[in-house]
């Protein structure tokens, strides 16, 4: 299965849509180089398919990449239907996923918005095995 990146998106602080940037380095064991959610933990990196945000816009919402705080945007892998420990190469970079959504203390502005957030239940989130640079238009490729 393979797709590609739509976007990188990055935030300086925790509770913040993300901003979509040209590129990203993933550092590892560490996450995304300056970006507020990267350090020695679990959830490095998240993901999130454009899938998955075009089902809020169908529902009226005007949201785009990063807005459901996602660092990289794929199109065309069903990320939610990934196992724990899935390896993934995005570039040149090697991740590994390690939980599938997440369970939303605060409700986001988006909730508020449309009465649901697809990150919760679509969002995936990964370590970082082998750094590198990310970019849109970057092959997302599951490995077997």
């Amino acid at each position: 299965m393979s797709g590609k990146v739509v976007a990188v998106n990055v935030s300086l602080e925790k509770g913040q849509r993300k901003t979509p940037v040209p590129s990203v380095t993933l550092l590892v064991e560490h996450g995304i180089e300056g970006d507020a959610h990267a350090g020695d933990w679990h959830r490095q990196v998240s993901l999130l398919a454009m899938e998955s945000i075009d089902k809020m816009k169908a529902m009226g919402l005007d949201v785009k990449e990063g807005d459901f705080a996602e660092n990289i945007t794929t199109l065309g892998v069903e990320l939610v239907t990934l196992p724990i420990g899935t390896k993934m190469t995005i570039g040149d970079s090697l991740l590994e996923v390690t939980q599938i959504g997440k369970e939303c203390h605060t409700r986001c502005a988006i909730y508020h918005q449309a009465g649901d957030c697809v990150m919760p239940k679509e969002g995936i989130f990964a370590r970082v095995l082998t750094g590198g640079v990310v970019q849109p238009g970057d092959t997302v490729q599951i490995l077997p």
